[in-house]
């Protein structure tokens, strides 16, 4: 179970260190309050800065109480940072308030695909954590989050990705056959040519992901 954990930990870094730029990029001439705090956000991010950028998505927050995103990244950045965390107190702090933030986004957003993926990878941080004490109590929970969300937006390339990473990791953990997933991998790649988000700040990563996976484990 380690291997397994060890490519998703490399996995989800790579993939979420990628700031939303392209969506910060589209504000309006005159952006609004939200839009100048979300790029501001985005901004620290990108500067290597995820606390602050998650202090900032926090404010906007409280300030957009019905608007999923603010909270959706606050949660992300705490799954992020806790994939290579190795203190037991600091990474129960920074998943539990993930976990908080998840929450408060799904009150907002009920059966959001990006919301079932994120709370997956919070789970396998845990897994990451110590896969004995929680492989075999989130592994199950987290392959049911992706098929979830899979059948919610089954041509979502970023939901593709995301269960064909994880359903690619357990294969090579049991010595299965990784061809399958790499036909979902270039499924994803061909919709991210034409994929748009569905508004304003919504997640927009994972292509050059896509491209990588295929280059490395694929051909």
């Amino acid at each position: 179970m380690q291997n397994v954990v060890t490519y998703f930990a490399i996995f989800f870094t790579a993939l979420f260190m990628q700031a939303q730029t392209d969506n910060a990029a589209s504000a309006d001439a005159t952006p609004t309050k939200y839009q100048q705090g979300m790029q501001k956000a985005f901004q620290l991010w990108q500067e290597e800065k995820p606390w602050d950028a998650a202090n900032m998505f926090e404010r906007i927050a409280t300030a957009e109480p019905d608007n999923w995103l603010p909270p959706y990244y606050v949660a992300q950045i705490n799954v992020i940072n806790s994939f290579a965390e190795k203190d037991k107190t600091k990474l129960t702090a920074q998943l539990d308030k993930a976990q908080d933030f998840i929450n408060d986004a799904t009150a907002i957003s009920k059966n959001n695909p990006d919301l079932l993926v994120l709370q997956a990878q919070l789970y396998t941080a845990w897994i990451i954590f110590d896969g004995q004490q929680y492989g075999m109590t989130y592994s199950p929970k987290a392959s049911e989050l992706y098929s979830k969300a899979l059948a919610i937006a089954p041509d979502n390339p970023r939901v593709i990705l995301s269960k064909a990473e994880w359903d690619m990791g357990s294969a090579k953990y049991f010595g299965q056959s990784i061809e399958p997933y790499c036909k979902e991998i270039q499924r994803a790649i061909d919709l991210f040519a034409t994929f748009k988000p569905a508004g304003e700040f919504y997640p927009t990563y994972g292509e050059e992901r896509a491209k990588q996976v295929q280059m490395e484990s694929c051909n």
